[in-house]
């Protein structure tokens, strides 16, 4: 398909999508690990909102708030049920309203592509759900994975009654109930879990009747690799993220999984895989700013888990990005990207250096803001 010109996204950026993609100005914290349902989640969160708007996050990303058959929330049964093993629903609602005093909007983790049976159906499997809200019956299942539904419009999610998503019933519930999450209950922003499993053009409907603030999708499939070395050329992985955002209407940011995968590499010694071929960044972000969530890791990719970690003494803190109204637009020259020198500016207001070789910018106008083992960092 190809990634869109530079007049499509403004284009788009101005006139289809509005306030949903915001101003590229977001920040987003994931509020959670793997773990925290063992520490009293929400009371816990409650505590932390006046730090994390110290910090500059305009969002931050809950775990999943419904009713779970798995601790962590991943396996939902009773959508309407805000009783989880985070909290309480009397808890969650403070920890939203506390959110709201210090406009922090709250990131709802959206589990639509498998749900947990109540009662056995069809062959004997629990793909019916009776006795809670949404009681579906077996249409309500894709027939690859045990139900009376059409086939999955995605990756199967095995192990689980996965949702048929092509059903009207189906679609009208979930809107129904994404709804409640937005007006109701006091959610403002999504985040598409698996969204590998089911079409884009449903993640489309859905935003459309909700009306999130802010979408951002999990994306997820393996980098390009020749064994277990990572090609250069990550421009197909890029562009199934890219193909996945245009099948949302262009309605819905995607995280970067290409920039993460390059970006952990990199930093081991191979800094001249952050410039693609045309010079731009290697990852989503270098085809389509504005629809890029980058990030280091995530609750799957890092904590206990642990599936595909970055490097955690690679990672520092900085608040230069909003002191400097650096934004997802923000332009971005390389200058060098060798194996052990990365540097470029951003924003024209930027200068950033990482690696051993020797480098500074031109300029008495450069001001030094940090410096540390292997990296240094200038504005103006």
């Amino acid at each position: 398909m190809g990634y869109p010109s530079k007049n499509q996204v403004e284009s788009i950026q101005e006139t289809d999508v509005g306030a949903v993609v915001r101003s590229g100005r977001e920040i987003l914290l994931q509020s959670f690990n793997w773990e925290s349902h063992k520490h009293d989640w929400w009371r816990n969160l409650e505590s932390k909102v006046p730090d994390i708007a110290k910090s500059g996050f305009t969002s931050a990303w809950l775990p999943p708030a419904t009713n779970s058959f798995a601790c962590e929330g991943y396996l939902p049964q009773n959508l309407y049920s805000l009783n989880s093993s985070y909290g309480s629903e009397h808890l969650l609602k403070a920890l939203l309203y506390k959110m709201k005093q210090y406009k922090v909007r709250p990131m709802a983790d959206i589990v639509i592509n498998h749900r947990v049976g109540t009662t056995t159906g069809h062959g004997g499997r629990y793909n019916r759900y009776d006795g809670i809200p949404l009681s579906w019956d077996e249409r309500a299942v894709t027939s690859c994975t045990g139900g009376l539904g059409n086939q999955s419009t995605g990756d199967n999610f095995h192990g689980v009654p996965n949702i048929d998503h092509t059903q009207l019933f189906v679609r009208k519930d979930i809107i129904g109930w994404l709804k409640w999450l937005r007006d109701t209950v006091g959610f403002q922003d999504f985040r598409f879990d698996f969204a590998r499993g089911y079409s884009a053009q449903y993640v489309k409907e859905y935003i459309e009747g909700a009306k999130p603030l802010f979408s951002v999708g999990e994306w997820w499939d393996s980098c390009n690799y020749t064994g277990h070395h990572l090609e250069y050329n990550q421009d197909s992985h890029r562009q199934r993220i890219i193909n996945w955002i245009n099948g949302t209407g262009q309605l819905s940011t995607a995280f970067d999984f290409t920039t993460k995968g390059i970006l952990q590499e990199a930093v081991k010694g191979e800094l001249w895989r952050l410039r693609d071929a045309q010079g731009n960044p290697p990852g989503v972000m270098g085809w389509w700013p504005s629809r890029a969530v980058t990030f280091l890791d995530n609750h799957d990719t890092g904590s206990t888990q642990a599936h595909w970690p970055f490097p955690s003494h690679h990672v520092m803190e900085m608040n230069i990005r909003k002191g400097q109204d650096i934004h997802s637009r923000s332009s971005i020259k390389i200058f060098e990207a060798q194996p052990n020198l990365y540097s470029a500016i951003i924003g024209e207001k930027v200068c950033i250096k990482i690696g051993d070789g020797s480098w500074c910018p031109a300029g008495r106008e450069w001001i030094l803001a940090s410096c540390g083992h292997r990296y240094a960092v200038w504005h103006k």
